[in-house]
């Protein structure tokens, strides 16, 4: 359990006799949502809790959840992020796999949804709750968010729906209308700083925390992942002011990563030039460009746009072209 969530997890642990058929765990991304859910499922399997209410770890449930093969748990995810967890746990590099006929999708499809109504309708394995975890919640395209709807109106006896959203506001009304919400902020500056250190990563802790927002899971990500790898070239070509030599994207994980720093950088021109301060801490050289507080706004909301299409099937090194030189008009 991460410090920061152990209140929230102590009311949730005193309802977990209580609780409704459906849970929405909400907030920022990277700040242990994911673990709540998957503690919160834990304990409803545990076979065996303890006095204070926390899962043993000892029964035969607590050790089918931590392997991943509890008859009674599911994960619903976008195959993507199926993929990145295979490949976190499995560090052979990607290449030796094969290659996919497809990008993993990045969505949550309606056929996982039925799958799903098709384990929760059953009698459970153990005499105990059947669990499911959805995951990200907004990943569900319509046509899935719908079925669940279904679900979540007639709830089977025994089911949990347990939601986890970054951006709840892209779930339909009528799901959110249909779960109790648990929000989960941001832990405090100081918090996410030692937690960083206490994984290995004192080394620019402070600065990756800055760019993920204060997410202490996003920093850790991009400090030992590649999705720092990939951002990193980018931010020191801006703080450098050699914008002109950045590559063009190769692939859709770079071309995202670009949109990122663009838009990131764009939003700290802004604050700087309001508030006098950089709040995802990046750097550019002194005195460099002109653009206004105004155009560097707008160039910010068409970042944001930017990143969503940067996830769809679109040519990366003409869309990555365009966004480049969008940027160097103003930084120049």
């Amino acid at each position: 359990m991460l410090t920061w969530n152990y209140k929230i997890w102590e009311s949730l642990r005193g309802q977990v006799d209580r609780l409704p058929h459906a849970v929405l765990i909400q907030g920022p991304a990277g700040v242990g949502k994911l673990a709540l859910a998957e503690q919160l499922a834990t304990r409803l399997l545990c076979e065996a809790p303890t006095t204070e209410g926390e899962a043993c770890g000892r029964c035969d449930g607590c050790r089918w959840v931590a392997s991943g093969n509890h008859p009674d748990l599911r994960r619903i995810e976008p195959d993507a992020h199926a993929v990145q967890r295979y490949d976190a746990q499995d560090n052979a590099p990607r290449t030796e796999r094969g290659t996919r006929a497809a990008k993993p999708s990045l969505e949550i499809k309606i056929d996982q949804i039925r799958e799903l109504a098709d384990f929760l309708y059953l009698g459970s394995h153990r005499g105990r709750r059947r669990v499911a975890i959805v995951h990200p919640a907004e990943a569900m395209n319509v046509h899935a968010a719908n079925a669940l709807l279904k679900g979540l109106e007639e709830p089977p006896p025994g089911a949990l729906f347990l939601l986890v959203s970054h951006r709840p506001a892209r779930l339909l009304p009528t799901i959110r209308s249909r779960c109790v919400v648990v929000a989960v902020p941001r832990p405090p500056e100081q918090a996410a700083l030692d937690w960083l250190v206490a994984q290995g990563k004192s080394t620019d802790a402070a600065r990756w925390l800055a760019f993920a927002g204060g997410s202490p899971r996003a920093a850790y990500d991009y400090s030992a992942g590649e999705q720092g790898a990939l951002t990193t070239p980018f931010l020191a070509a801006i703080a450098r002011g050699e914008t002109d030599s950045i590559p063009e994207a190769s692939n859709r994980e770079t071309l995202e990563a670009m949109a990122e720093v663009l838009q990131k950088h764009a939003i700290d021109r802004v604050t700087d030039s309001l508030a006098g301060r950089r709040i995802y801490g990046t750097e550019a050289p002194a005195g460099k460009g002109s653009a206004s507080a105004l155009e560097w706004t707008r160039f910010a909301r068409s970042m944001g746009s930017a990143r969503a299409l940067a996830s769809h099937p679109v040519n990366p090194r003409l869309f990555s072209a365009e966004l480049l030189s969008m940027f160097n008009k103003l930084i120049n």
